[in-house]
């Protein structure tokens, strides 16, 4: 018999990390472990209308996927 349990997911938005100039984004390895640590998959991102990335959007399941 099929279960009906479904999933229920979290959300978190990030703006990733800018160099001393702001038009370049630097490295985001590091934030991108720590959100990995936590439970979070990075799933898209949100970008700018001319371009660029204003947004990470992760995701993880809401009944918790780590550490707050």
């Amino acid at each position: 018999m099929a279960s009906d349990r479904r999933t229920v997911w979290e959300y978190e938005t990030v703006r990733p990390p800018r160099a001393a100039t702001m038009e370049e984004a630097s490295d985001p390895k590091e934030l991108l472990n720590e959100l990995g640590q936590d439970g979070w998959e990075l799933v898209s991102t949100i970008e700018y209308t001319g371009g660029g990335t204003k947004y990470l959007v992760f995701k993880r399941p809401a009944n918790g996927g780590g550490d707050e």
